[in-house]
């Protein structure tokens, strides 16, 4: 693609989640130019639904993009490629001319959790699956599907199930980020990252990742409704006319493969080096590294999975619900319900949390909170956890439960990095910290102190997700190698735990186990069903 010589260029990143759109102008060098954003809505459905429309995303994202680019903060020309990050596990059914022929599942949606037991069980069984089956998935994939229904081919058993007469029009099942490039560019395909959670491809070779014929059969599934692969670093194709000429883009501009959330995110917190780990703290949660072997842990949902960068590994640990809890307490608890619906809520909500919470000392006068509002997936897998505060008394205030919420969500990601750190076989001393959360200096300093690591503070941390797909999309064209993004990245600040600190959450996060041990069974009693517990 030809640049003036000397001249910057410049990528439109994208990065599709939950809450919305946004869309970013990012240098290939990872430097933040500009952003907006465009809000998308989820549909909550009995039963555990949880759906989005394909055409509200692609709405927000023309609205968001038009909007970015006619501030006029880099010259249109410059912007030379796109590419795409979004929500892992979301699952688009498509037409033959690629029109979404219902709403997306999200990652949230457990509803084909009955369909996936019934298809991972049979005698002999160990945490709810048949030994022999799960031995096959982990021998392919390295993994399996999870219990809870919410992993894509869940999805598309539910498809099937319920909904046969979408399945037999559906020509292929993309994921949320392909189907990004599809409206982009015309072209159907998906990336090993962003096809792995379907559980049908073979990656024991990370150099040459397929489809596994024998998975697919095993599944119950039309090979011919999967989407041809290729690398997230590989070009898709140009702009369509139409999105160029809506856009005021040119017509060359190349869109790269690029990556699920999950996975832009680890490029973007610029812990690409094996066994360097970050943590991000936006809607969800996760502990994520690069690992240098293909391995497994079935107990506590951990695997080698593909990454963004070709030929690496990667294992993470997510959890449900991080950040949603501060809306849940916006929402439901600190402010009028009717008056955050309408929007008239202060803008700065979080900050006004974020003050509540720095009026309490740590530990929240013993308060603890535990996030599962939406049940947990990893380090265990229920549908059937819930929130709750534990210990409060007439001295509690709202302060205590801003902080306490906190505090939780810490614990809670804390229990996860134990099972990263022995998968990894090392303790991961240092961490960088990315997404929403980390924008609060409050919350990397709980982190440092219930870690007891040292938490770097990524600089624009709510942009890592951009950030990494735009390095996704600089490293395929051969502006940078990925071995350079380290050097690349930019820290706020340094947060190291503090001693006195530290003595305190040591107490208080082996009571929230305890809290987890003594109560699953009633939980499970409350809200019904089994589930695999470890």
């Amino acid at each position: 693609m030809k640049n003036r010589a000397g001249a910057q260029r410049h990528i439109l990143a994208v990065d599709h989640g939950t809450s919305g759109i946004k869309v970013a102008l990012v240098t290939d060098k990872g430097e933040i130019v500009d952003f907006a954003f465009e809000p998308t809505p989820t549909f909550y459905l009995p039963g555990g639904g949880a759906e989005q429309d394909p055409e509200d995303w692609w709405k927000a994202f023309i609205k968001a993009a038009r909007s970015l680019l006619a501030r006029g903060r880099v010259k249109r020309d410059s912007i030379v490629a796109a590419a795409v990050s979004s929500t892992f596990s979301s699952t688009v059914a498509v037409d033959r001319e690629g029109k979404a022929l219902m709403n997306c599942l999200t990652w949230m949606d457990s509803r084909g959790a009955p369909y996936i037991k019934r298809l991972a069980g049979g005698f002999p069984t160990i945490e709810g699956y048949n030994v022999f089956k799960v031995l096959r998935w982990i021998r392919y994939t390295g993994g399996g599907p999870q219990l809870s229904g919410k992993d894509d081919i869940a999805h598309v058993l539910l498809i099937k199930n319920r909904h046969p007469e979408i399945y037999e029009k559906t020509h292929t099942f993309l994921g949320s980020k392909d189907y990004f490039n599809l409206r982009l560019t015309g072209e159907m395909a998906a990336t090993p990252d962003s096809v792995m959670l379907f559980w049908v491809t073979d990656t024991r070779d990370i150099h040459r990742v397929r489809y596994s014929d024998p998975l697919i059969r095993a599944m119950g599934v039309d090979r011919e409704k999967l989407p041809p692969l290729i690398r997230s670093v590989d070009v898709i194709g140009t702009l369509k006319p139409e999105v160029a000429r809506a856009l005021g883009l040119r017509k060359d501009l190349q869109v790269v493969g690029g990556s699920p959330d999950h996975q832009a995110a680890l490029v973007g917190s610029g812990a690409v080096r094996d066994f360097e780990g970050h943590v991000y703290i936006g809607t969800s949660s996760w502990i994520e590294c690069i690992v240098p072997f293909k391995k497994t842990d079935m107990f506590h949902s951990i695997a080698s999975l593909p990454s963004a960068i070709p030929g690496r590994y990667q294992c993470i640990n997510e959890q449900d619900i991080a950040g949603g809890c501060l809306s849940f307490l916006l929402k439901n608890i600190i402010l009028h319900k009717n008056e955050f619906y309408q929007g008239r809520n202060p803008r700065n909500a979080y900050d006004l949390l974020n003050r509540m919470a720095s009026r309490v000392g740590p530990g929240s006068g013993r308060l603890i909170f535990t996030p599962w509002l939406n049940g947990e997936r990893t380090p265990v897998d229920s549908t059937t956890l819930r929130g709750s505060f534990y210990n409060i008394s007439l001295t509690t205030t709202a302060d205590h439960f801003a902080r306490a919420v906190l505090e939780g969500v810490a614990y809670n990601t804390r229990w996860s990095l134990k099972y990263v750190e022995r998968f990894a076989g090392r303790k991961m001393d240092t961490l960088n910290i990315i997404g929403g959360g980390a924008m609060s200096s409050l919350w990397c300093q709980i982190f440092a102190d219930v870690f007891n690591r040292r938490i770097r503070q990524v600089k624009d941390p709510i942009e890592s997700n951009a950030r990494g797909a735009a390095f996704i999309a600089a490293a395929g064209l051969g502006f940078i190698g990925f071995g350079d993004i380290p050097d690349l990245i930019r820290y706020e600040k340094v947060y190291e735990p503090l001693e006195a600190n530290r003595i305190l959450y040591e107490d208080l996060y082996g009571e929230f186990i305890n809290i987890y041990r003594k109560n699953r069974n009633i939980f499970r009693r409350l809200n019904g069903g089994m589930d695999k517990e470890g």
